[in-house]
């Protein structure tokens, strides 16, 4: 087979001319150096930011806590509606002093005492009540506050919340004058020649006018008495103590 000509000249006539071959110019970038160094650092800065962040928001979360519990300071140790808490003292702690009056033991000696020798002085004390249960608070609170058609707040000036009662604790007594009965659980019990024997001399037998005139959350109760004659008594009304 011959080939062809024309081709062959064609041919020759590519051969005479040079083709560049191609060449690669890199440039030098200041930005592609930047971004490769960044790139190699990144793990590091992710690494410090995430520590910085962390603690930030421990910081953060420990300011939020700490000024929790300063609040809780400042609202004098998880009151309700003005009353602390108190836990229910066990039944095997309880003596019946009185049919459906029943006091912590620790008290009751004192308490009899002194009920007798108020008899001497010509002084009738009568115990109004003692203990009382959390499930009897709840009912008196809720039930109470219901029938006088008050708010909780109004109620708890002069109930305790249940768990948040004295009573709970069988150290507390209500006390009234066996000569002016009129006055049991009232204001008036202040006037009365029992109140002003108790003022006197219930110091004698540990025993603690607990809501005075002068307390901000819980309205004035002159009948209302505690006792503090015994280290578990002490215990238990420590922060109120504090806090005179």
């Amino acid at each position: 087979m011959q080939s062809d000509p024309s081709y062959l000249e064609q041919d020759e006539d590519i051969n005479q001319f040079d083709i560049p071959l191609a060449k690669r110019t890199y440039l030098s970038n200041p930005n592609s150096k930047l971004i490769k160094k960044l790139l190699i650092f990144s793990p590091f800065f992710f690494l410090l930011f995430f520590t910085v962040s962390w603690r930030l928001i421990r910081n953060i979360e420990l300011g939020s806590f700490n000024n929790i519990n300063f609040q809780a300071e400042k609202d004098q140790q998880n009151r309700i509606l003005g009353h602390l808490p108190y836990s229910e003292v066990p039944k095997n702690k309880l003596v019946l002093i009185e049919p459906n009056i029943e006091v912590h033991i620790d008290m009751r000696d004192s308490l009899l005492n002194m009920r007798e020798e108020a008899s001497r002085d010509g002084i009738y004390l009568v115990f109004l009540s003692g203990y009382r249960s959390i499930n009897l608070q709840n009912d008196i609170f809720y039930s109470l506050k219901s029938i006088r058609n008050q708010e909780a707040a109004e109620r708890a000036r002069v109930s305790a919340p249940p768990g948040y009662s004295e009573h709970s604790t069988g150290f507390a007594i209500d006390i009234g004058d066996a000569t002016q009965r009129e006055t049991d659980f009232e204001t008036e019990f202040e006037n009365t020649d029992a109140f002003r024997w108790l003022r006197k001399n219930a110091a004698r037998f540990h025993f603690k006018l607990s809501f005075d005139k002068n307390n901000k959350y819980i309205d004035y109760e002159p009948w209302h008495w505690r006792y503090e004659g015994s280290i578990d008594a002490l215990k238990v009304f420590e922060t109120s103590n504090k806090e005179i």
